[in-house]
């Protein structure tokens, strides 16, 4: 009977022990190959935010810089919003069913600031929330939460050539379909994640208040993260008519003649009418540098995390793989010691030490390898559960844009962890674990190949 047969024969013939020690080493396996991979995906992760994180503030900074001569006039301090989430609210996570009241002025007004000196256009936009609801769950660093907010947002935007030409006042990411034209009515342009809701698409038709529109064009909503308003644009006509705001708007553009008739504008704007929340271009910069200050305040914070975390894995691996040494170097030392009296046997019926010595090694081997397969296995599976314990969510605070160009801090950006084993740790983790079978079994086999056959033969 050859050495490996024998090898095979006697780790069958302890089955309890066998499969205790392969499930033991079998999880220090399972570490090692979810582990790494994990670090890997977390980097990649933090790495994808944050160039996320520089693309998103250098749109932003380059789309403020085009609205120098833009002063927002709004009715609700939380304009650009979805409705129902506080723009105090750092995660954008609205109270449980809290829903802002919609507020409008009288288009007189429209009238009465263009003829302010420095001011060259005003654009009026009327913008509601609709009455029917969604409950919807999302996740936080505070929980989940169930919030109920509107189906969708009425966008009336001034139809008007020379505005659309002009100005900012539609959305640009047109998808599918047409952009709203001038002297356009009973139509609509929807965001992708309404038509994606209600099941429609171009040329198909959704009812707003009652009232049926043809959808012309589909567009990607300009808002980051979990929580997209859904957006329906029209013409301030059709959007005054369905919503029973004839006369009426709830936000206003002005451009200034220059960008050193902002400040004198915005000052005349604030004072004559109290109702309105005025945003200049200082005031989207200096939301920007603070939206900036929280990003990298984020960012290394989870730079540190990460840091922190791979140190932690670090000594993790360095246990396993002592462990796994440790517990193949007592099971063979206590296998040698159970063997003795078939040892004597064995080096008296003419085995050499070497072939003793091999017997011994090829069994911890034999063990390790089916340990290693029972690892890869485990960690196929498991990875994401070790990976989702050990290391952090990576998730920094984002923004809620509304067309034209209003900044405000409302959304989480977030990505989380994934884990895909890569076919090479596999190999190193299958190759470390034949590799301590063979060192954890060298001693005890060494061991038992220098047993004496006399004394091998008298132990009891």
């Amino acid at each position: 009977m050859g050495t490996l047969t024998r090898a095979i024969r006697n780790v069958s013939r302890r089955k309890a022990r066998t499969l205790l020690v392969v499930i033991a080493l079998g999880f220090s396996m399972a570490i090692m190959i979810s582990i790494p991979p994990g670090i890997v995906a977390n980097q990649e992760s933090t790495q994808d935010l944050t160039e996320n994180y520089n693309n998103m503030l250098s749109s932003m900074q380059e789309e403020i810089n085009k609205t120098a001569t833009l002063i927002e006039c709004s009715t609700s301090s939380g304009q650009g919003m979805p409705s129902g989430a506080p723009s105090g609210d750092p995660q954008g996570i609205p109270p449980f069913g809290s829903q802002q009241a919609a507020v409008f002025v009288n288009e007189t007004v429209v009238d009465e600031i263009r003829s302010i000196a420095g001011v060259k256009d005003i654009v009026g936009f009327l913008e509601e929330s609709s009455n029917e609801t969604t409950s919807e769950t999302i996740s936080s660093p505070r929980g989940d939460f169930t919030v109920s907010r509107p189906i969708y947002t009425i966008t009336g935007v001034s139809l008007n050539s020379y505005f659309i030409d002009n100005y900012s006042i539609l959305p640009t990411e047109i998808t599918s379909g047409r952009n709203l034209q001038e002297a356009d009515s009973g139509v609509v342009l929807a965001s992708s994640n309404l038509t994606s809701y209600l099941g429609v698409g171009v040329d198909g038709q959704v009812e707003i208040y009652g009232e049926s529109f043809t959808v012309v064009g589909i567009f990607e909503p300009t808002s980051q993260g979990r929580f997209e308003t859904r957006i329906v644009c029209m013409s301030i006509t059709d959007a005054q008519r369905v919503t029973g705001n004839a006369g009426n708007v709830s936000r206003l553009d002005v451009y200034a003649e220059s960008a050193s008739d902002v400040d004198g504008i915005a000052d005349v704007i604030e004072a004559t009418y109290t109702d309105l929340y005025v945003t200049t271009y200082k005031d989207r910069l200096e939301n920007l540098e603070r939206m900036q200050e929280m990003y990298t305040e984020t960012l290394n914070n989870a730079q540190s995390t990460i840091a922190q975390t791979q140190s932690t894995a670090t000594q993790v691996i360095i246990v396993a793989v002592a462990a796994t040494s440790l517990i193949v170097l007592f099971v063979m030392l206590y296998t040698v010691r159970e063997r003795t009296k078939e040892i004597g046997t064995l080096k008296a019926i003419g085995f050499s030490n070497w072939n003793v010595m091999s017997q011994f090694m090829l069994e911890g081997i034999i063990i390790s390898l089916i340990a290693g397969v029972v690892g890869i296995a485990i960690g196929s599976v498991a990875a994401p559960t070790l990976t989702s314990l050990l290391l952090p969510r990576i998730s920094m605070f984002g923004t809620q844009r509304s067309f034209p160009g209003s900044v405000n801090p409302g959304t989480t950006l977030s990505q989380a962890v994934t884990t895909a084993l890569d076919p090479q740790w596999m190999l190193l983790a299958f190759g470390i674990a034949v590799s301590l079978g063979a060192l954890g079994s060298l001693y005890p086999a060494w061991r038992a190949s220098r047993t004496s056959p006399m004394e091998a033969l008298k132990y009891e």
